[in-house]
Parts: C-alpha cells; structure tokens; sequence
C-alpha cells in the first residue's frame, strides 16, 4: 500500500490511508446522487455527474495503490469541477447543494493530501 499512516505531530502531517477510502467512497455518492433526485430528463447533468464520480472513484483506488502528485492534482480539479457544474450546467434543487457539498469536501480533502505529500519524494 503505497500510503503512510504514521500519525505526526497532529495526526494530519502523512498522508493515511483513511484519505484515499474517503475519496473512493464520495465519488461513489457523486456517481449515484443523481438517481435520487429528478433532475428534469436533463441527461447531461447525469452523464457529468457520473463521470466525474467515477473519475475520483478511480483516483482514490489509484492513490492507494501508487502516490502520485497528478492524481491529487486530478482529484482537486473534480471537486471543483462538482462545485461549478450546478452554475454552469443550470441545475437548481438539492442536487445542486449536494453536488457542491461534496465537490467542496473533494476539493478539501485532495488539498489536505497534496499539502501533507509536498515534501515527499515520489518515485515517477
């Protein structure tokens, strides 16, 4: 397993494995948040949900098996991605508040991970 768990000064300094678990999980629930809400037989918000779902599912099974700085960076990018699609695909409703939520926590936990892996040697 390519992460570390030692716990540091404040649990946080390493990158754990928890992160990556974390991750496959929220694009899960990216993946199927829209099949619990109508979102109007707008098939594009599905498809970009569920591709960035599973873009950020792969990405954390990724992390767990090799560390790279491009897969944080990615991860970053789709949570982003899940804050700004509501706005820019048009959608309104809990969909929207869940899509940023959780694009917000993606965003923040791929942050975490590419500050405690910024001193790290990488073998790319």
């Amino acid at each position: 397993m390519a992460t570390t768990n030692d716990m540091g000064r404040m649990g946080l300094m390493q990158h754990r494995s928890w992160e990556d678990i974390a991750m496959m999980a929220l694009g899960a629930i990216i993946f199927v948040s829209p099949l619990f809400y109508p979102v109007g037989g707008n098939v594009t918000i599905v498809v970009s949900a569920m591709i960035t779902g599973a873009v950020i599912a792969a990405l954390g099974i990724m992390e767990m098996v090799s560390l790279r700085r491009w897969e944080e960076m990615l991860a970053f990018l789709a949570g982003v991605w899940m804050i700004v699609s509501p706005y820019a695909l048009n959608y309104m409703g809990p969909l929207r508040s869940w899509h940023i939520a959780l694009g917000l926590i993606v965003a923040l936990v791929a942050a975490l991970q590419m500050w405690q892996d910024r001193n790290r040697r990488f073998d790319e």
